[in-house]
């Protein structure tokens, strides 16, 4: 695993670190040396994680979890990792509750968070931001319209605060992984099944891939090297990228049919 000198000793903050990619990143953060607040709304998740690695813990709303989190390391937060994250199917059908719960989850979480950050970090002249976004960031995911809106709206977010605050010493990443074996992959369903699950990755594969897109200093981090090219194919030739994600769509829908549910 690649050392960080950034990270030994700083005071680092995961949200949603009960599991999966949050819990592997508690993990790699204190290999590192750094000290670590592990955040979840479950407390027992939480705790099991923060057991491994000799973390604190914050149970709670991630949107809430800086003010308690700085008391836990003793005033002061270097690094927090906005991971928490809700994965919403459904279109423009899904109930307002659904579509609020991803925004809320997906994007205020981060917005609140970097607003009690920011006034100790622009002091300081230094802080890190490291945003778990999505490759449906970057591109879209089919069957999941509040999900894809929303990481496009966390993408966003993170893009603004790294070009507003970058000469402040402020430093921001936005990861972007495709599919990852963890509970959120499982509940996709046939479009999981379809999309993601034939390049899924280890949660451990995503925490190597933030260690050296913080080692490197790059804003986007792309655990899924190919996402590039996806991304750059459709900037550059829309027409046929859509195309081609209809194409995914059609047998999506072909699945759905199949196992007997309503496109």
């Amino acid at each position: 695993m690649v050392e960080v000198e950034a990270l030994r000793g700083a005071r680092v903050v995961v949200t949603g670190a009960g599991g999966g990619i949050g819990a592997a990143l508690a993990r790699a953060f204190a290999e590192q040396g750094a000290r670590v607040v592990v955040n979840d709304l479950d407390g027992d998740a939480a705790r099991k994680v923060a057991d491994e690695t000799g973390a604190a813990v914050v149970v709670g709303d991630a949107a809430q979890a800086v003010p308690a989190a700085r008391t836990a390391l003793g005033g002061g937060i270097d690094v927090f990792c906005a991971n928490a994250g809700v994965g919403t199917g459904g279109g423009p059908e899904a109930d307002d509750a659904v579509w609020e719960a991803a925004w809320e989850v997906n994007v205020m979480s981060h917005v609140r968070a970097a607003r009690a950050l920011l006034p100790e970090w622009l002091e300081r002249g230094r802080g890190r931001f490291v945003s778990t976004v999505s490759a449906a960031g970057l591109l879209t995911m089919i069957g999941a319209a509040p999900y894809t809106v929303t990481k496009h709206g966390a993408l966003a977010f993170a893009e603004w605060l790294a070009l507003t605050y970058r000469h402040r010493g402020v430093k921001v990443h936005a990861v972007c992984p495709q599919g990852v074996r963890t509970a959120m992959l499982d509940a996709t369903g046939p479009a999981g099944d379809l999309v993601l699950a034939p390049t899924a990755i280890e949660p451990e594969a995503v925490a190597q891939a933030v260690l050296e897109g913080i080692a490197a200093e790059r804003f986007l981090i792309l655990p899924h090297p190919e996402v590039a090219g996806y991304y750059a194919a459709r900037a550059a030739e829309p027409e046929r990228w859509l195309r081609g994600m209809n194409k995914l769509q059609r047998q999506y829908e072909d699945l759905r049919a199949k196992a007997g549910e309503h496109a």
